[in-house]
């Protein structure tokens, strides 16, 4: 029987990377909301998010997105960045905001466009050389929406050809980390649809190009932790995006929809070598539309560390056995045990141990931070994206 005291070692290391875009505005295609104290620049969303990893101990970095963490000196933020106590990670790049990409960016037939879209990537590499950051993360907003609007293999020959030149421009040390989403906002057909095209355009690049796996860009009933494994096993699952859905790309507060669907994809993760592995990459991907930001993210990380506690006291010894004798319930039984088994006062003990507080929700609330940046901050313009 595994014990909390012998997985504690492997809880320790664990980072998971914040998004920037969290600690702005956010919401549907209909509203965003405001809320107070939102921040306004990317130097006062570094902050908020170091407020993540002051009070967890689990957001060593954050990710940016570009242009929407644009500043003049990105040498700036990362000193901030270092002084509070995170660091700068992944950059992202974003070609669904610009009229000219309606109708495709790294895909559009008209060269101009695509080598447009091809510049933006470059500069996002500026960047992430600028800030020491490992990954260039893309996810493509583009396709169809009425059979015959677009030619489907031509798409997917000119995506190939613009990621190749990408890809000859990252650094030895970098990456090209390629998203995937079965939908939207095309609906007869998206370019980058599944893991398995992402796959195979990240493997016709190079060994510095990977897939990263979004939990909310799936179909309902997917079975994403088949997907983790298999992209595990092919040494091609760069980084995560969490978050949770119920119908389609929701951004919710993670294990918020179905808490067991992530214990299953921790314990995939860990049984394929990802887990503390600098190959695969934790990050958060979430719009927090009506809840505050910081204790939004704070929940986050924490209901992450939560399943990957309850995945590692998995007898894995006895799973084995019992998969291989052929013992189909019990298989599900010792399975079942690991989920079932509340390790929040554990974890509450552990983290005084480290010091930091046994509920790091309710020590943010006492903090008085979100009190006074709601003081602070008014005036000026909210960070965020339009709806």
């Amino acid at each position: 029987m595994t014990r909390f005291s012998d997985v504690a070692p492997q809880l320790a290391a664990q980072a998971i990377e914040l998004p920037s875009w969290a600690f702005g505005n956010s919401g549907t295609r209909f509203k965003v909301f405001g809320s107070p104290g939102t921040a306004r620049d990317p130097f006062e969303k570094i902050a908020d998010a170091a407020q993540v990893h002051k009070y967890t101990g689990l957001a060593p970095t954050v990710a940016l997105h570009i242009p929407w963490d644009q500043v003049p000196s990105f040498e700036d933020l990362k000193k901030q960045a270092d002084d509070l106590g995170v660091q700068l990670g992944t950059v992202n790049s974003n070609t669904f905001q610009d009229d000219d990409y309606k109708l495709g960016a790294l895909t559009h037939t008209d060269p101009r466009i695509r080598q447009k879209a091809i510049d933006h990537h470059f500069a996002c590499i500026d960047v992430m050389n600028e800030t020491g950051s490992r990954d260039l993360k893309i996810w493509l907003a583009e396709g169809s929406n009425y059979p015959g609007q677009a030619d489907l293999r031509g798409r997917q020959d000119r995506l190939s050809e613009s990621l190749a030149t990408i890809y000859e421009r990252i650094g030895e040390n970098q990456r090209l980390v390629l998203e995937y989403k079965f939908f939207e906002p095309a609906f007869y057909h998206t370019d980058v649809p599944d893991w398995g095209t992402s796959y195979a355009q990240v493997s016709a690049l190079g060994p510095r190009a990977v897939v990263c796996l979004d939990t909310g860009h799936h179909a309902p009933g997917t079975n994403i932790e088949f997907i983790v494994m298999q992209l595990l096993r092919l040494g091609k699952l760069g980084s995560f995006d969490f978050n949770s859905r119920f119908y389609a790309d929701d951004d919710l507060i993670v294990g918020a929809a179905d808490p067991f669907q992530l214990y299953r994809i921790l314990f995939e993760v860990i049984r394929g070598g990802g887990f503390n592995s600098p190959e695969t990459a934790f990050m958060l991907d979430q719009c927090h539309n009506i809840e505050q930001k910081i204790p939004g993210q704070i929940r986050s990380v924490l209901n992450v560390q939560e399943m990957t506690a309850r995945a590692l006291l998995v007898d894995t010894e006895a799973l084995t056995a019992a998969q291989e004798s052929g013992d189909v319930l019990e298989a599900n039984r010792i399975f079942m045990d690991g989920f079932y088994t509340d390790v929040r006062g554990d974890l509450a003990a552990w983290r005084e141990t480290r010091g930091l507080p046994a509920d790091p929700m309710k020590a943010y609330a006492a903090s008085g931070y979100q009190q006074q940046i709601e003081t602070d901050r008014v005036g000026g313009t909210q960070a965020g994206w339009g709806a």
